[in-house]
């Protein structure tokens, strides 16, 4: 029987094509990565947060340092290496492994049986999984009192990881950043290993209200808020003078509209708490599509409110200038704008400057309840420490950033009250005279003291002369 002359052509093309199928897989299994390359996925590298004022990892300070790597599939691991930066400091003591199930979400045990050394700067663990079944699962080594160099930067640590069948092999781990230490975090953490403070916090109230530690720490991030609340005051208190003038003006104006609008405007922002005045303003205006920055949207919400009050201290000011001064500026030929700005307003403002300062005063610590609508003032800086320490200590800096304002002025304005009082008053202490040695003067046939002379006349208002005897 004749075979088909194109059978054999057939199998010669199949030979050829398996032929080429084997070369491929060759090629494939020389040159791809081996499964057990991918043994360990290192998943996280993290140092725990030891800043009182963020989420930033501070360096000369403690912290813990967590790492966490996923095994292949089939795959167990032995044993964990990690090797830190030159000048990084850590401990073994309260070290462990831990193995996680289902990608890290269920933690199965802590390897008790891990042996945790301490080689340089490397820290090494070995362990057995084999009874807990550790192939293809999540693994967690914490490194505790590690202490990153002062200077802080971005920490590269490096790692190796063994596998059950001794191979061990490099693991890839990402940078930790390091903060640079401040000044102010050396001097607290030279205060907290002093022993007066550990006596100190054994007091729950002095460690709770005044953490000296904590104090220092403080005062440089609370001074970013006194920075921030007193460029709002300074920027919204000379913008309330001028309105708060001519609101003035307009309550005492013959026209009944202006004496309307004027008191309408004071009564209201007068008889509503400044609170609810900044929640209108910061939370009404964007519902009417009125989107303004934070910052230009607290100094107005302040200069309008003080300008209402303004308002009533300018008035009060001009109403107490004697209508003599009108009248004497009339018959000089001044009209009613000009008796105004040349003569009663600077009279005015000399006599109110105390009381302006006071409302300085009140504005300055009013922009504390801007903190309540997100504005970085005093307070909220001082709020977001106390919720990352639970220490009240920071609302007692805050207040020291507030006294260092208010204390001075209010001494200011209490000299000043005084000095206008007693010139007004006319009792501005005279001036000591010396007294003429020489005084005997023969009136009447009584012999009295030429200076005695000279103050009664000052008293009784007569011209002081020079009189010779009667």
């Amino acid at each position: 029987m004749n075979l088909p002359t194109t059978v054999p052509q057939q199998s010669r093309g199949a030979r050829i094509a398996l032929a080429a199928l084997a070369v491929l897989i060759a090629f494939t299994c020389t040159f791809s990565v081996p499964a057990t390359a991918l043994a360990l996925d290192t998943s996280k590298t993290t140092a725990k947060t030891n800043s009182d004022s963020g989420a930033d990892v501070l360096g000369g300070k403690e912290t813990r340092v967590t790492w966490e790597g996923q095994a292949a599939e089939g795959e167990e691991l032995s044993g964990l290496s990690l090797t830190f930066p030159a000048g990084t400091q850590f401990g073994v003591d309260d070290a462990r492994v831990t193995l996680l199930k289902d990608g890290g979400s269920e933690r199965v045990a802590v390897l008790k049986n891990a042996k945790i050394t301490k080689e340089g700067q490397t820290i090494k663990a070995t362990f057995d999984v084999s009874s807990y079944k550790g192939a293809g699962d999540f693994y967690r080594l914490e490194v505790y009192e590690v202490v990153f160099p002062v200077a802080g930067g971005d920490q590269q640590l490096t790692g190796t990881y063994t596998l059950a069948s001794g191979q061990t092999r490099d693991m890839d781990i990402p940078v930790i950043s390091v903060v640079e230490t401040t000044l102010p975090e050396q001097i607290a953490g030279a205060i907290e290993s002093t022993d007066w403070y550990k006596a100190w916090c054994e007091n729950k109230f002095l460690k709770l209200f005044l953490n000296p530690a904590l104090i220092v720490r403080s005062i440089p991030v609370v001074f970013h808020g006194f920075l921030m609340a007193l460029a709002i005051v300074l920027c919204a208190f000379p913008c309330a003078i001028p309105l708060g003038l001519i609101l003035a003006l307009m309550r005492m104006s013959k026209l009944a509209v202006l004496r309307g609008i004027g008191s309408v405007y004071v009564n209201v922002v007068r008889g509503t708490p400044l609170f609810l005045q900044i929640y209108v303003a910061f939370f009404g205006l964007p519902l009417a599509g009125i989107n303004v920055p934070n910052f230009p949207l607290g100094v107005i919400v302040l200069f309008m409110n003080s300008a209402a009050y303004l308002c009533e201290i300018f008035r009060a000011g001009i109403q107490s200038i004697p209508k003599g001064q009108n009248e004497a500026a009339r018959s000089l030929g001044m009209n009613a704008a000009q008796t105004m700005i040349f003569v009663i307003i600077p009279q005015t403002v000399r006599r109110v400057i105390p009381t302006m300062t006071s409302e300085f005063i009140l504005l300055y610590k009013d922009t504390s309840l801007l903190a309540a609508v997100g504005i970085m003032e005093v307070v909220q800086y001082s709020k977001s420490i106390v919720a990352s320490t639970g220490s009240i200590t920071p609302y007692i800096v805050a207040a020291l950033f507030y006294l260092v304002i208010t204390l001075p002025l209010a001494k200011f304005v209490g000299n000043l009250e005084a000095k206008l009082a007693n010139t007004d008053g006319g009792s501005a202490p005279a001036k000591k005279k010396r007294a003429n040695k020489k005084d005997s003067v023969v009136a009447n046939g009584e012999i009295e003291s030429s200076v005695a002379i000279a103050d009664g006349e000052a008293a009784m208002g007569i011209p002081m002369t020079q009189k010779g005897g009667k």
